[in-house]
């Protein structure tokens, strides 16, 4: 404050810088303009303005106006030189009041000049307080960002590290990605989706997880770098077998799920060998298939002889090594178990269907087509007839033509429902983009 005063009496000691803040005090002007004013050389000027940098503030179009400490000042030296004028007209004073009143003045120009100080400090204070606020604000804002996808992601590593039992303090790892989408095609299932990136000196490794309503769904990684492929590390040396290995992880997994399919496929393992490759119980059968150094394990629902593939949980395996489990067991209900249609029956009707089926290539329509006997593909496939997540019995039919008709078509599908016999849906299947 102090060096506020200091400069504030130094600048306004010339005549000439006093002048220049009354110029500006009635308008901007231009240093040509003050130049021509003052009539003194241009090197004088300069010196004036540099001294004035405090109490001015030139603008983009070159002219000079007072700042806010400038009209203060300017202010001041009015009230300085009106009232000693207006006191002359009154009696003439002795030197002793002379001197009280000049004192009562600059302490009133003090007070005055510290009265504006503090006005500006205080907006400046203000100005500052409500830019803080805003940076608290958003900072508060990212923080529970941070906070929730911290908690978020502690579930995925938590995951990883619990049950897949990968090391990760053996990793760099990062998070490359994190989606939650609404799944209107599953009902509107909420399915979030974890990738990550790990890296040591061998290897670098991608990973997926996904998680649907909560609950874990996929785990999938992908080798990138590393010659031979590098297994990840594990916490525990993993056990060859792939019965035992299997075994281990649904232990560990229903820990964390307690579903009860898991304590179904536990059982079912229990049963099982690497050579005894299938065991049904129940509604629940477990298929090994090996290959070598791969493997692949399933879990799915079943009834009447007839498998629900859409109901599964499944551990796949490359060189040893666990490189996806996905499991829609929990996602999916089974609505119907009763299969009135044949393999037969269904064909036939699927044969009737496409007797009156027709297609549009360029807006012209195809219905003069042949189709073959034989091959014809049949696949029991239950698929969600009203429900997205609920299964009905359902057979998919592929009919195949005696050629390649227009639009590409060679084969034509069609979706009967197992239990009633009514088509679902008939298509014609071709490389080309139908009209």
């Amino acid at each position: 404050m102090e060096d506020k005063y200091s400069t504030m009496f130094t600048s306004l000691k010339h005549p000439a810088r006093r002048k220049i803040l009354k110029m500006l005090s009635e308008k901007s002007m231009t240093f040509s303009e003050m130049l021509e004013k003052l009539d003194i050389p241009g090197s004088h000027l300069t010196y004036h303005l540099e001294t004035l940098d405090e109490f001015l503030v030139k603008m983009d179009d070159g002219k000079y106006k007072l700042s806010s400490f400038g009209e203060a000042s300017v202010s001041m030296m009015k009230g300085a030189e009106e009232v000693p004028s207006k006191t002359k007209k009154a009696s003439p004073l002795s030197l002793k009041r002379k001197t009280v009143f000049a004192v009562l003045l600059i302490s009133l120009v003090l007070l005055a000049s510290l009265s504006f100080v503090q006005y500006l400090s205080f907006s400046q204070l203000s100005k500052d307080y409500e830019l803080l606020q805003a940076d608290f604000e958003k900072i508060k804002s990212q923080n529970q960002q941070l906070s929730l996808l911290n908690s978020t992601t502690d579930k995925s590593l938590n995951f990883l590290s619990d049950v897949i039992q990968i090391d990760l303090s053996e990793y760099q790892l990062t998070l490359l990605s994190h989606t939650v989408e609404d799944r209107s095609d599953l009902g509107h299932t909420a399915e979030e989706i974890f990738k990550y990136s790990l890296v040591d000196g061998d290897s670098k490794l991608d990973l997926v997880l996904r998680f649907r309503n909560n609950h874990f769904s996929l785990y999938q990684i992908s080798i990138l770098e590393g010659f031979p492929p590098y297994a990840p590390t594990y916490v525990q040396s993993k056990i060859p077998d792939i019965v035992n290995v299997t075994q281990d992880l649904i232990e560990r997994y229903k820990s964390v799920a307690n579903d009860s399919y898991l304590a179904e496929f536990g059982k079912l393992l229990s049963a099982a060998t690497e050579t005894n490759t299938e065991v049904t119980m129940g509604d629940t059968k477990l298929q090994i298939t090996i290959n070598g150094d791969n493997a692949e394990v399933t879990l799915l629902y079943t009834a009447n002889g007839f498998d629900y593939s859409a109901k599964k949980l499944r551990l796949v395996f490359q060189n040893h090594a666990l490189q996806e489990v996905d499991d829609d067991w929990f996602l999916y209900k089974v609505d119907s178990t009763q299969v009135d249609i044949s393999r037969n029956e269904a064909v036939e009707i699927a044969r009737n269907a496409a007797d009156n089926f027709e297609w549009n290539v360029s807006g012209v329509k195809v219905s003069n087509f042949n189709v073959l006997n034989e091959p014809v593909s049949a696949l029991f496939f239950p698929h969600p007839r009203t429900d997205p997540l609920t299964l009905v019995p359902y057979w998919y039919i592929t009919l195949y033509l005696d050629r390649e008709y227009p639009g590409g078509v060679s084969s034509i599908t069609v979706g009967v429902w197992a239990d009633t016999g009514e088509v679902a849906n008939i298509e014609a299947l071709s490389s080309h983009v139908l009209t």
